[in-house]
C-alpha cells in the first residue's frame, strides 16, 4: 500500500478525529483488520462479527506498533500519539476506503467470477500478464466483502493491471463488490450449483453472477464462457463489448485439437479473432482452457501479442489446493484438489483422474459437497456417476453425504467404490492405496479440510 496521510483516511471514510491528536499529515502504510498481524504504521480496522468484536483490540494493535485506528464508538481514553477515526461502521468504512484508493490507480481492473474456476481463472489471467505488465492479483480466497476491500488496498505505484476474483453466496454480494470494482472488464467462468442452496435454482445464480454488468466501464469487455447455455444467452444483450470463449462453433476465442500427456500438460490449438498459437498449459484437464482463452482474451485486449501469450500460460501457477499435482518417490502422484467442490468440479476433476495414463491405478479421495439445498443426495449420487464413468479404479468416500457418492458410483458399475463416516475410519483403506504407479484423486469442500488426508497420504508414502 502507497501511504495515505491521516487527512485523505478522515475525507475517504468521512470520518471524525477522535482524541488529542491533530497532525493531518501523519501517514498509514498498510491496512490491517488483524490485531495479531500489525506492522508499523499500520491503520487497524476492527471489524465486528456474530463472534467477535474487533474493537476489544484496538489498544493491543496500537501499542503493537498501528499508527492509529477506526472505531464505530468513542474510547474511554486514548493512547498518546496515536490517532482514532470514528465512523459509522468499519465494515463500510474499508469499504469506502479501498473504493477512495482503488481511483487513485488509472490501471485497468479485471474483475472474474462464476461458479467454477474462478481462482484457475484469475491465477491464468495474472500468469499471461505478467509476461508483459506488473500485475497485482487476489491471493488466497481474499474474494469476499472483506478480501476484496483488502485486495485493492495491496496497489502499489509501480502496478499496471490488477485482477480481482469475486466470489459470492447470496444475491447482492456481486453487486457490492462490483460497485466496489467497476471493473475495465468482466469474465464470467460458468453458471453452475455452487450456493444453490441459499439462491434456490441457476436462474437466481446466474441473475446473482449479472450484477457485475452495471459497474462494468461502457467502454468495458465482458469475456464470457461461450459453451454455458445461462452465459451465452447474453449474445448481443450487454451494452458494452462481449467476447464468448469455448469449444463450440462461432466463438470469439476457441480451442482445438486438445490433447493431454496424462501426466502433467494440456496442450492445444487457440484461435483468436487476431490470431493462432499453440498453447501448452502445465495442467491437467479439459476444463482448462477456459481459463486459458479468458486469458487470451484480456491479454490480446491489453495489446499483448501471441508469443507473450504463449509465454504467460507457460508460466502459469495454481493457487494452493487447486488441483495441484504433488509427485512422490515411489511412483506415486496426488492431485490435491482438497480446497473445494461442487457438482461442475467434480465432474472436472473426474476427467482429470480418468485422463491418468492407462496402465496407471486411478483411485478417488472425494468427500461432502456442501450448500446444495433439498437436492443435495442427487448430486451426490451423479459425482459417484462421474467417477465409475471416468476410468476411476478406486473410490474411497468420506463423510455424511459422501455415502450417496459411494452409492451412485456403484449403482454405475464401480465396484471398488466404499464409504466411511470419517477420516479415522478411512485410514487403513487410505493406506493401502499408497503405492507404486497410482494416480489419487483428493477433493471436497473446504469444511471438510481435506488437506487432512493429503498429510495423511504423504505420511504413508514407503521409504
Amino acid at each position: 500500500m502507497e501511504a495515505l496521510t491521516l487527512r485523505q483516511l478522515l475525507e475517504a471514510v468521512n470520518g471524525t478525529l477522535l482524541g488529542d491528536f491533530q497532525d493531518l499529515d501523519a501517514a498509514a502504510t498498510e491496512v490491517s483488520t488483524d490485531s495479531r498481524r500489525i506492522e508499523p504504521g499500520c491503520l487497524f480496522i476492527p471489524l465486528e462479527g456474530e463472534r467477535f468484536d474487533g474493537h476489544s483490540f484496538i489498544n493491543f494493535a496500537l501499542e503493537a506498533g498501528a499508527a492509529g485506528c477506526l472505531t464505530a464508538r468513542e474510547r474511554e481514553s486514548y493512547l498518546p500519539g496515536k490517532f482514532y477515526i470514528k465512523v459509522r461502521s468499519t465494515q463500510r468504512a474499508l469499504w469506502e476506503l479501498a473504493r477512495y484508493y482503488k481511483r487513485l490507480f488509472p490501471i485497468p481492473f479485471v474483475a472474474i467470477t462464476g461458479s467454477v474456476g474462478k481462482t484457475t481463472t484469475k491465477d491464468m489471467t495474472a500468469a499471461v500478464l505478467g509476461a508483459k505488465f506488473c500485475v497485482h492479483k487476489t491471493e488466497g480466497n481474499f474474494n469476499n466483502d472483506i478480501g476484496v476491500p483488502l485486495t485493492l488496498l495491496k496497489l502499489e505505484k509501480r502496478h499496471q493491471v490488477c485482477v480481482v476474483e469475486m466470489g459470492m453466496d447470496h444475491a447482492g454480494e456481486i453487486d457490492y463488490l462490483g460497485r466496489l470494482v467497476e471493473p475495465d472488464m468482466a469474465l464470467i467462468t460458468n453458471i453452475g450449483d455452487a450456493h444453490i442452496e441459499n439462491l434456490g435454482s441457476r436462474e437466481n445464480i446466474f441473475k446473482a453472477k449479472c450484477e457485475i454488468f452495471p459497474y462494468l466501464k461502457p467502454d468495458g469487455l465482458a469475456v464470457l464462457n461461450g459453451d454455458d447455455p445461462m452465459l451465452s444467452t447474453l449474445r448481443g444483450a450487454l451494452p458494452q463489448r462481449t467476447l464468448f470463449v469455448g469449444s463450440g462453433s462461432g466463438l470469439d476465442y476457441a480451442a482445438c485439437d486438445l490433447n493431454s500427456d496424462g501426466a502433467a500438460h494440456l496442450s492445444c490449438r487457440v484461435k483468436t479473432p487476431r490470431s493462432q498459437f499453440q498453447a501448452n498449459i502445465p495442467a491437467l484437464g479439459r476444463h482448462m482452457i477456459y481459463p486459458t482463452l479468458m486469458a487470451a482474451a484480456v491479454g490480446e485486449a491489453l495489446g499483448m501479442a501471441p508469443d507473450e501469450i504463449v509465454r504467460g500460460i507457460e508460466a502459469f501457477l495454481p493457487t494452493k489446493m487447486r488441483m495441484n499435482i504433488v509427485r512422490c518417490k515411489g511412483d506415486i502422484v496426488i492431485l490435491n484438489d482438497a480446497y473445494n467442490a461442487n457438482p461442475q468440479s467434480m465432474r472436472a476433476a473426474a476427467a482429470v483422474l480418468g485422463d491418468a495414463a492407462a496402465r496407471r491405478r486411478k483411485v478417488a479421495v472425494v468427500g461432502d459437497m456442501k450448500e446444495l439445498g433439498p437436492g443435495s443426495e442427487q448430486f451426490h449420487r451423479a459425482v459417484g456417476s462421474y467417477f465409475a464413468q471416468s476410468g476411476t479404479d478406486r473410490l474411497i468416500a468420506v463423510g455424511d453425504l459422501a455415502r450417496f457418492i459411494a452409492e451412485g458410483a456403484r449403482d454405475a458399475g464401480l465396484e471398488q467404490a466404499d464409504w466411511f463416516p470419517t477420516l479415522d475410519a478411512a485410514k487403513n483403506a487410505l493406506s493401502r492405496e499408497v503405492r507404486a504407479g497410482v494416480t489419487i484423486l483428493v477433493k471436497a469442500s473446504r469444511s471438510m479440510a481435506f488437506e487432512k488426508i493429503v498429510d495423511f497420504l504423504l505420511e504413508n508414502v514407503p521409504e
